[in-house]
């Protein structure tokens, strides 16, 4: 049986790397030097127009407890200072979830006791 990969495969080499890394550099300060340029991905996710605020801060409210969860469970799996890290990221999570609800109750306010 023949190998269709070389042993070892080859590795990308530094022209390659190069080549890479100021195509990147050109893009991205093409974009720094003039805003209105729009990124060439910028349609990859969109927010359909007209959507109420509701709707919106319904979904962010289950994004961010989304993270909360995801990052909870990354935390469990680490130690030491990249468990302190992920922690940090949950705490943000779950504080932008607050203040999610909180405009939720603001648009529309729970009906009181």
């Amino acid at each position: 049986m023949k190998k269709i990969t070389p042993d070892p495969p080859e590795a990308p080499t530094a022209s390659d790397l190069d080549q890479l890394s100021k195509a990147s550099h050109r893009a991205v300060s093409k974009r720094l030097r003039n805003p209105n340029h729009a990124d060439p991905i910028c349609h990859v996710f969109t927010i359909v127009p007209n959507v109420d605020t509701e709707t919106l801060l319904c979904h962010a409210c289950e994004t961010l407890a989304s993270l909360n969860v995801l990052t909870t469970d990354l935390a469990c799996k680490l130690e030491g200072s990249p468990r302190s890290l992920a922690l940090s990221i949950q705490q943000l999570a779950v504080v932008g979830e607050l203040l999610v609800n909180r405009a939720l109750d603001n648009v529309d306010p729970p009906e009181s006791v």
